[in-house]
């Protein structure tokens, strides 16, 4: 995915700026970017067209498109420890990852993107950070089976994948939404209502942990 390219001071009147500003006008013009056509289908001109600044600055602060690119997972990662504090129980855990189509679009977006344009452990080095995240998930699920919430032959693997995917879905699957539930994915009010429907489904499995 990434290629190289000499890396340069800024010029004189860059030098002016307000290096974090401007570091985050980049991440911001990038994460929307990223957003709408994937690594492989972003620009970083049109990148830094949409930031106001010079392309030289992304490979200046960033080292180019790929550590760009790393800098927005790491900026979901943030994003995500702010999300999900230690002990929220698993109903409230999808209810809020449901919730980020409202709240954090891009980051969905950027999600969804990952797994189209996935072909192996290299192009995903968040993948050990991701398992490790979602293992809250399989652990209550392996909880109510041993209360006798939930049969033995339930994956819990399979089950983390579906409860992901279901938080996703008002992104990933808008067309079906309107289809199905004759409502606009990108609603608010049906946002909100989804959102509490999984988080119900959760609290229906038994997964209150």
């Amino acid at each position: 995915m990434s290629t190289s390219k000499p890396r340069r001071s800024p010029k004189p009147q860059e030098r002016q700026r307000d290096p974090e500003r401007t570091r985050k006008l980049i991440l911001d013009a990038a994460e929307a970017e990223f957003a709408a056509h994937g690594f492989a289908g972003a620009r970083t001109s049109a990148i830094a067209a949409q930031a106001g600044v010079n392309q030289q600055l992304i490979w200046y602060y960033f080292d180019g498109k790929q550590g760009l690119y790393q800098a927005i997972a790491e900026r979901w990662r943030q994003r995500e420890s702010e999300l999900i504090e230690p002990g929220t129980p698993l109903p409230e855990q999808v209810r809020r990852y449901a919730l980020e189509a409202l709240h954090n679009p891009a980051g969905v977006r950027l999600l969804a993107w990952g797994g189209l344009e996935y072909t192996g452990p290299a192009d995903d080095p968040d993948q050990a950070a991701r398992a490790d995240r979602l293992r809250g998930f399989a652990e209550a699920v392996r909880a109510a089976q041993e209360a006798g919430r939930l049969p033995r032959e339930l994956d819990p693997g399979c089950l983390t994948v579906m409860l992901m995917a279901a938080t996703m879905a008002a992104t990933t699957l808008p067309h079906v939404i309107e289809g199905v539930c004759g409502a606009d994915a990108r609603s608010p009010e049906f946002v909100r209502h989804y959102a509490d429907q999984v988080a119900l489904v959760a609290e229906l499995l038994g997964l209150e942990q």
